[in-house]
């Protein structure tokens, strides 16, 4: 792995693994022992990757597994748009370096990226706050390349399934180059605004109507926008705009015909020191 010319003058540095346990957690461990970053950690291989909700995750040679450390990334009540901030990254990448599937990226609310309707990409946003310390995030970034998950709830895809050879190391390059303008532009969470803006343009679902399931209920409504904190705006039918934050959501029109089948498997970021961060991702961390 290499980090683009860009990210080296900024002062972004890399671990490359072969194999590591978790990319995330490999962060996370070094800003314990006081590494601030920016430093970019990716594996060939991981062998205990982890999701949301702690869900375990394979992650095959061949596809992208890759965390960024950033210590105080902004104030810790703005961190978990961080999801979005990595989600543009992401997009531009693998359109710098894939322009055939370019116009065929849609952002699955608030974590993921897919490809043709499949799940292509998915991100892990963790956060730890401790008396004393400044907010270390880690940014978990999982890129299907060459390989995708069979029998996932979610429909899987992959970048050589879609029509595009691209290496890993290609795509990280880029990556690490997008990175460093979509920080740029969201600036500590003052320019969440066009973050969001630029999110919402490529967002799938969008107007749709959607069944959310809470932990303690499920609700109904169309999928209208995503409000300044990055929480869905969920439309239903009595006419009150709510505000979801998380939840597992489900596209009606499919599931009345078919029977349910996942949509979106989304939660807003919660802080480790306050709550705790989390986002699905395609068979990683």
């Amino acid at each position: 792995m290499e980090l683009d010319p860009a990210a080296v003058a900024a002062g972004v540095r890399l671990l490359a693994h072969d194999s590591v346990g978790s990319t995330n957690a490999e962060a996370l461990a070094r800003a314990r022992e006081g590494e601030r970053g920016p430093l970019w950690i990716t594996a060939a291989q991981q062998t205990a990757g982890r999701g949301r909700r702690n869900r375990v995750f394979v992650s095959e040679r061949g596809n992208l597994s890759a965390s960024l450390l950033l210590t105080d990334p902004s104030p810790a009540d703005r961190a978990a748009e961080l999801s979005f901030v990595a989600a543009l990254a992401l997009g531009d990448a693998v359109s710098d370096v894939a322009a055939v599937v370019a116009p065929r990226l849609r952002f699955k609310w608030p974590n993921d990226l897919l490809c043709d309707g499949g799940k292509l990409a998915g991100i892990l946003v963790e956060a730890e706050s401790t008396a004393g310390r400044p907010l270390a995030a880690v940014v978990g970034i999982g890129v299907n390349c060459l390989h995708h998950p069979a029998g996932t709830a979610y429909p899987a895809t992959d970048l050589a399934a879609a029509g595009a050879a691209v290496s890993p190391e290609l795509l990280f390059r880029a990556l690490s180059r997008a990175m460093l303008r979509r920080l740029a532009e969201w600036d500590r969470g003052q320019g969440f605004a066009a973050t969001r803006a630029a999110w919402l343009a490529r967002a799938a679902g969008l107007g749709d109507s959607v069944r959310v399931s809470l932990p303690e209920r499920e609700l109904e409504g169309r999928f209208e926008s995503l409000d300044h904190a990055g929480r869905l705006l969920l439309r239903r039918p009595d006419g009150v705009l709510e505000a979801v934050t998380v939840g597992d959501i489900f596209p009606l029109r499919i599931e009345r015909v078919a029977g349910p089948a996942p949509m979106f498997d989304a939660s807003i970021a919660r802080l480790r020191g306050g709550s705790e961060p989390g986002s699905s991702g395609p068979r990683r961390r």
